[in-house]
């Protein structure tokens, strides 16, 4: 049925729609709302509430307003720290259970973050979960420290400070990000450090600071907690009170209040770094978050930067193709926002050469201001990425809080809303003249050369251990976990679906909860379809479609989807290759019209071929530096062989890329680009009549131009012994490592088992290896491992970056695990958790259109039955150790894996002699991986 307007009330959303075929752009009549219902406990804990009985899933949400804002000066990263701590275990619950109990019970979207101006915790669990996710959150608030010790700070210190290597010193450009900070703030202002912090104030931490710290600011007076999703209000009301009601009052935490200095004049400087393109970063000091200025700035980083219709894609990555990326933003905080453009010079130019380019676009702007049309299409842009947002119940729970944190105001929304419709071309002029002075601003250039980074010392021997402390009173009953309440089945998603006299598979899913809609065109035709003499074939060709058709140019299709509030990719991956319009509701229509031209009617443009030619060079040139990319093309090169399609890099190489041609892109798009060849998948605010109506218009006399390719002959992928191969990158903080082998195919029988086999071994968070490598050895960051599935055999690797140092024990940690899964039983306890993870986190999978779309296309792409995701959670809870453990000894044998070490070779090869690893083959980068 068709409908103009709907009323949303499983999200409590109110919004005007208008999914009619080709309907014009048009501003929402009503504005949304997210109903809430906001109270305090007696202790000062605020408690916020928004129903949703769509899916079976709640999402739990608590902010501490405390954040690196807080901290003091010689204790950079204590905040951040800090939120690792709350992870250490609790007076009854005790270091790894809480993450045991939840990932049993299927949580998703799980996890911690700090900002400048607080700290977060959020899990999303099946509803019948909500009182396990209040108890865990409860007991870390009232009872962390109960049991806070030295050890479980020695560790969290060893794992933020390779959290730290991973994410600024082994990141190209991640110590430009930093030295952008240190430049905008002055020495004493707590946005000045990263918030990561550093090695020597990381390491500083002591016990007795991390008490005081728990002490002052993680109090229920000092928090605000947010639970959306499917619940009963008068229960949720008394199990918040339940775990949190009988918790102390703290002192009452001001806000930090710190006046941030104007720039007076402009600041420039160079930042050497281990880069292949040099980056310009442009920064200015901006009004805080809500404040007057804050809405039209980010229209105006819309304007200049948000897309390839943009002032400065258009005028240096299109037009004089000088730039490979151009990116602009708004970073908005309490005491002070950032907006910052950023720059990265193509291969042959300079940051320097892109400063006068972005100067004279930025002073147009603030001369003569936008067109009505450019705000027009940045606020259609900001609507649909904050419906995008609000999808999941944790999106929800987490904009709620934002709210509530800076405005005292969770039910913003459509003020929000509102405060962006207000902006005119006028306003935006006006802002930018004012704010974005070239007297007034930091500009940094990154170059190629010596990586500089601050001190790294190695971690003393922890002090003696101390004594622990506590706030509240015990309770004996928070001992055991709260049992799950009724389960609500989930009904999974199983979609409508179609064939058109063409051939071309329609699927289609009705999904109202947002003004939205996914379209995803999916071909049979991926990475799998290159030909390894010319690799890059299939990812050149598909990036050029919507660079020209037979009715626009590239220019019309980036300015006409933007101008929708449409966000278009196109994606190659192993067997496919997918097309995807994001949309406004109302304006589907007009966006299936343009997909339908980008797909059908593509014309491959000379000068348009070979502006993606000198941009596909400079991507292989960036790749050379990105260690985590280097370690997937070598693991994949040594699995399956460079004779093999999926053993040569997707983007091609140097010398591949130079020699394709317009005629091999046009065939192979000929050749897979076919009706009976491809599926649309259409997942939203759209009738089932309306999707067949607009199927019919713009597909329905496709018949595409090529025939079927020839049965490509593969080379076999290679089966191995073991084998380590090192891929040099001197004085590298971190070595990247895989650990691999050939797999299985997505339809095998075996995917249940092998999926929770895998989730035990180093798929999820409590896993085997993870917890080894992480929470006992403190060598990295994260470790975790997966199977790669395809039309073909794909392929098993465990990935970590370890510090340099532990590469060749963090090597033996990986082994030795393999050899557990391999040689004895998994337990009882762990096949509950692995099934019981995999069955309950099914309905969160899906609650984003997004995520339905996807799985739609996998459900045709594999020659899946349409009720194949209703099926899945009785297929894994058939699964029994006695099959996972068969697989173990077939996929899992170290004897048969491939070890890949990127970093630096002085260090790894010692190392790997010691494990009696020989002989080391040493890769180079240029003429073997690109």
């Amino acid at each position: 049925m068709h409908r103009t307007r709907t009323l949303l009330s499983a999200v409590g959303l109110t919004l005007t729609l208008n999914t009619g075929v080709g309907a014009a752009p048009s501003v929402p009549g009503v504005l949304p709302t997210i109903p809430y219902e906001k109270y305090a406990l007696d202790n000062g804990l605020e408690v916020i509430l928004a129903q949703d009985r769509t899916l079976p899933v709640v999402a739990v949400n608590l902010w501490y307003h405390v954040g690196a804002a807080n901290e003091e000066p010689g204790r950079t990263g204590f905040a951040h720290l800090f939120e690792h701590m709350m992870f250490a275990g609790s007076k009854h619950a005790r270091r790894g259970l809480a993450d045991e109990l939840l990932a049993a019970a299927g949580v998703t979207d799980s996890n911690a973050t700090t900002s400048f101006d607080r700290t977060n915790y959020f899990d999303t669990v099946p509803s019948n979960q909500l009182e396990l996710a209040l108890w865990t959150h409860a007991d870390r608030m009232g009872y962390l420290l109960d049991t806070l010790d030295q050890t479980a700070l020695t560790n969290q210190q060893d794992v933020v400070r390779n959290e730290r290597r991973q994410s600024t010193e082994n990141r190209p450009y991640g110590i430009v990000d930093e030295a952008m900070f240190h430049a905008l703030f002055p020495q004493e202002h707590p946005y000045r450090p990263v918030i990561i912090g550093s090695h020597v104030d990381i390491q500083a931490a002591r016990i007795d600071d991390i008490r005081a710290f728990f002490r002052r600011y993680y109090r229920p007076n000092n928090a605000t907690l947010v639970i959306v999703g499917d619940f009963d209000t008068v229960n949720a009301k008394r199990l918040v009170h339940k775990q949190f009601g009988t918790f102390r009052r703290g002192e009452n935490v001001p806000r930090p209040t710190v006046v941030t200095p104007a720039l007076t004049s402009e600041k420039r400087l160079t930042v050497t770094d281990q880069i292949e393109l040099e980056r310009l970063d442009i920064g200015w000091l901006t009004p805080p978050k809500f404040a007057p200025g804050d809405a039209e700035l980010t229209i105006a980083a819309s304007i200049l930067a948000g897309g390839k219709a943009s002032r400065l894609y258009q005028k240096l990555v299109y037009e004089l193709q000088v730039a490979q990326d151009v990116s602009a933003d708004q970073d908005s905080y309490a005491l002070s926002s950032i907006f910052q453009l950023q720059a990265v010079a193509r291969a042959g130019h300079t940051a320097a050469e892109l400063a006068p380019l972005i100067d004279a676009e930025v002073q147009r702007l603030a001369d003569q201001g936008p067109t009505e049309r450019e705000v027009e299409r940045a606020r259609n842009q900001l609507e649909r990425s904050l419906y995008q947002g609000l999808q999941k119940v944790g999106g929800r729970a987490d904009q709620l809080n934002l709210y509530n944190q800076y405005l005292g105001d969770p039910g913003y929304l459509p003020k929000d809303i509102e405060r962006y419709a207000r902006v005119s071309a006028a306003d935006v002029k006006r802002v930018v003249s004012e704010r974005l002075q070239r007297n007034a601003r930091v500009v940094i250039l990154a170059v190629r050369g010596d990586k500089k980074l601050d001190p790294d010392p190695p971690a003393p021997p922890p002090p003696a251990a101390s004594g622990t402390e506590s706030i509240n009173a015990d309770e004996p009953w928070r001992n055991t976990p709260p049992r799950p309440g009724p389960v609500r089945a989930p009904t999974l998603p199983k979609p409508e679906t179609f064939k058109l006299t063409n051939g071309l598979t329609v699927l289609h899913l009705y999904r109202p909860q947002m003004p939205i809609v996914t379209t995803e065109l999916v071909v049979n035709g991926g990475l799998s379809s290159t030909d390894p003499a010319q690799p890059g074939v299939p990812d050149f060709s598909a990036s050029l479609l919507d660079e020209g058709t037979t009715t626009r140019n590239a220019q019309a299709i980036a300015e006409q989807l933007e101008q929708l509030g449409s966000a278009y990719n196109a994606l190659t991956q192993r067997d496919t290759t997918t097309l995807v319009v994001d949309s406004l509701a109302r304006n589907v229509g007009d966006g299936m019209k343009l997909l339908a031209d980008i797909a059908q009617r593509p014309v491959f443009p000379p000068d348009e071929v070979e502006r993606q030619r000198k941009s596909r060079e400079s991507d292989i040139a960036s790749a050379r530096e990105e260690a985590g990319t280097l370690a997937a093309a070598a693991l994949a090169r040594a699995i399956f062989g460079p004779a093999n399609p999926l053993g040569v890099p997707g983007i091609g190489t140097e010398k591949s890329v130079a020699q394709i041609t317009r005629d091999d892109l046009r065939r192979w798009w000929e050749a897979q680009f076919r009706p009976s060849n491809a599926a649309l998948v259409v997942v939203g605010a759209i009738d089932a009549a309306t999707v067949r109506t607009l199927a019919e218009r713009e597909w329905g006399g496709w018949q595409g131009v090529g025939r079927a390719p020839d049965k490509m002959t593969m080379a076999p992928a290679t089966s191995v012994k073991v084998r380590a191969i090192v891929v040099d990158k001197p004085n590298a903080p971190q070595t990247e490592i895989r650990v691999g082998r050939l797999g299985t195919v997505r339809t095998t029988p075996d995917y249940p088992a092998l999926q929770v086999l895998n989730f035990v071994v180093g798929g999820g968070y409590t896993s085997r290896i993870n917890q080894n490598l992480r929470e006992e050895k403190g060598y990295t960051y994260g470790a975790q491992s997966r199977f790669d599935y395809g039309r073909t055999l794909g392929a098993f690797y465990v990935a970590t970056a370890v510090r340099s140092d532990v590469s060749g024990p963090a090597i033996h940690e990986i082994l030795a695990e393999l050899t557990r899964a391999q040689t004895s039983s998994l337990s009882a306890a762990e096949m509950a958790q692995g099934r019981g993870a995999l069955m309950q986190s099914l309905p969160a999978r899906f609650e984003t259109n997004g995520a339905v779309s996807a799985s739609f296309s996998d459900l045709f792409v594999y020659g899946l039955p349409l009720d194949y995701f209703q099926r899945l959670p009785s297929r894994y809870a058939e699964v029994r150790a006695a099959a996972a453990d068969k697989l173990a000894q077939r996929y899992l044998d170290p004897a048969t894996m491939v070890i890949i070490a990127v970093g630096d070779r002085r260090q790894i090869e010692p190392a790997l002699a010691k494990l009696g690893i020989a002989p080391v083959e040493v890769w180079p980068i240029a003429g073997t991986l690109f």
